[in-house]
């Protein structure tokens, strides 16, 4: 289809004003938001149903996960065809209603686009293996003769993110062994070859087709993997994924990706209305992450190293500061990040004992990872820059630990030696009801199933409570657009004279206060109580901060 569908948006006031600087942009997983057809599916239809909330809660851009045509071996992210959409979520009308609805609402849109790799049943690569060796189809992909005397052995040592050997053995329209490929994640995954023109050319045109829908911008999926170092050299060590964010790899962070989005940067300024590039690169310091962001390239990269960071003060301080020292050169904001469709949710991973890592198979203590993930959320809110919200977080859902084996979907799940392959505690779909099926999901079940207790923590449950969550998150949001020092920024001055294990800084006319001690502990009060994530007892001068409680002041 090449007519496309919705004009770009028009440029306003407000898109003259580099919005992203300190936009809030809510994750959607479409499977697991809402289901608008209910056969337990999350869908297009369902999403823009959603919108209304979305804007309510007071967020300012939707990212969506992929939604493209896709086997769905990996959950969409490997795509057959990037300018149609998968019939379990829709068609491009459905695409096309939801941009629109959601600019009537004020919401900007961000879609994934996924070019590291496509799909194995993507029209270039099923043309690729049956045409055979020879095919100039296979320059478009990386295909190489195997080592050993027949080809046995894979060309070099390179594991796949989800586990085992990141080559797999083709079989030749004769039936003989052939070629291997690359796929950095799962088999149907291949990667492509981007010193080939015609895939940037394809890239290229995959922006424009988007952005001539009305998008508002992409969140590149594996940004850092796109080039790989010439020759393909063997890393010459096993257990790579443990290496993964610590080392500069021949197939990640390569400098060649530069260039890349700097091309693509001259396709977003084309457009009205300050169309942005977001990032999501794994590199192994936030300085190589800014290098994603220099004012010729992207507008934002996902701020990694502070999602990794446990709820400890001095951990806290210290990313903070070196990941707005890492912006300030390249003039890009930094963004904050707690969760999303790859990670335990922070609920959890707070409720569980630092040094775990994201992903996380235990429930820990809920009472304690949600007073924590509450107080966590304010401190994030307040910092300089743009923050993500991943869907459900809100609502303080917490992972499902205990999902059966027999309902996983994960694909690193069913691969040995690959990652924990537990993602699917993160994306069990939403509850909006207090009863139903799926407790208001959709009218045909979820594809994954709900605990019992979701019900107390669904929309429905929450909304008007002003202890809950959600009333929290709205509270927050809509403070952070009111407050003037709030938002965009480029640092924080630190207050001095606090105890151990809790963090003090201010803003232009604002304080924010973080204890992340078990032990409440008194201090002096810095102003007006905007904000509290939890209660808090205020007494002349002095007040209580409890602990895993973060307070917001206006001074």
């Amino acid at each position: 289809m090449t007519q496309h569908l919705a004009a770009p948006a028009p440029a306003t006031d407000a898109t003259a004003t580099q919005w992203w600087r300190g936009a809030v942009i809510y994750q959607v997983y479409p499977r697991s938001f809402a289901d608008g057809n209910g056969d337990g599916m999350g869908d297009l239809a369902g999403v823009r149903s959603r919108l209304p909330y979305l804007r309510d809660l007071g967020v300012d851009a939707v990212w969506l996960s992929p939604f493209y045509a896709s086997p769905q071996a990996d959950a969409g992210y490997d795509v057959a065809d990037y300018r149609a959409i998968d019939p379990m979520f829709g068609t491009l009308l459905d695409a096309d209603g939801l941009i629109r609805d959601a600019h009537a609402l004020g919401l900007r849109i961000i879609t994934d686009v996924v070019p590291n790799h496509s799909s194995d049943r993507h029209e270039w690569f099923r043309r690729a293996l049956a045409e055979g060796p020879g095919s100039a189809l296979r320059e478009r992909y990386h295909f190489r003769p195997g080592k050993g005397m027949d080809g046995e052995l894979p060309p070099n040592d390179w594991e796949s993110v989800f586990g085992g050997p990141a080559w797999t053995r083709t079989t030749d329209p004769d039936g003989t062994p052939g070629d291997w490929y690359l796929h950095l994640f799962a088999p149907e995954q291949p990667d492509h070859n981007w010193e080939h023109p015609a895939v940037a050319d394809e890239f290229r045109s995959i922006l424009r087709f988007w952005l001539d829908m009305g998008v508002d911008g992409f969140r590149i999926d594996v940004a850092h993997g796109l080039v790989k170092a010439a020759g393909l050299p063997d890393l010459g060590t096993h257990d790579q994924l443990k290496l993964l964010g610590n080392d500069v790899m021949p197939f990640f962070d390569q400098d060649g990706v530069h260039a890349i989005y700097r091309s693509w940067r001259q396709i977003l300024d084309e457009y009205p209305g300050e169309r942005i590039g977001v990032a999501e690169a794994w590199t192994p310091t936030v300085e190589r992450t800014a290098n994603y962001v220099r004012p010729d390239e992207l507008h934002q990269a996902f701020n990694f190293q502070y999602l990794g960071t446990y709820w400890d003060a001095e951990a806290l301080r210290e990313v903070i500061d070196t990941s707005l020292g890492a912006m300030r050169p390249v003039d890009a904001p930094a963004t904050w990040v707690l969760s999303n469709h790859d990670v335990t949710r922070h609920t959890t991973r707070f409720a569980n004992p630092a040094g775990l890592g994201t992903q996380i198979r235990t429930a820990g203590d809920p009472g304690l990872g949600l007073r924590r993930a509450r107080a966590a959320t304010l401190l994030m809110l307040a910092l300089p820059g743009s923050a993500y919200v991943y869907q459900g977080e809100e609502l303080g859902l917490p992972d499902v630990t205990d999902l059966p084996d027999e309902v996983r979907q994960d694909p690193s799940f069913f691969r040995a030696a690959g990652q924990d392959g537990f993602r699917d505690g993160c994306r069990v779909p939403l509850p909006w009801t207090t009863s139903g099926s799926s407790y208001g999901f959709g009218a045909g079940g979820s594809w994954l199933p709900q605990p019992a207790s979701w019900a107390g923590l669904s929309v429905q449950a929450q909304t008007g409570d002003p202890g809950s969550t959600l009333e929290l998150y709205r509270s927050a949001l809509a403070v952070r657009r009111a407050q003037p020092g709030l938002g965009a920024g480029t640092g924080v001055t630190w207050l001095d004279g606090v105890p151990a294990g809790v963090l003090a800084f201010a803003r232009e006319g604002f304080v924010c206060t973080a204890n992340t001690t078990g032990a409440p502990v008194r201090l002096a009060v810095p102003g007006r109580l905007l904000l509290a994530s939890a209660e808090l007892a205020v007494e002349g001068t002095e007040f209580e901060l409890s602990a895993d409680t973060t307070v917001w002041w206006a001074v």
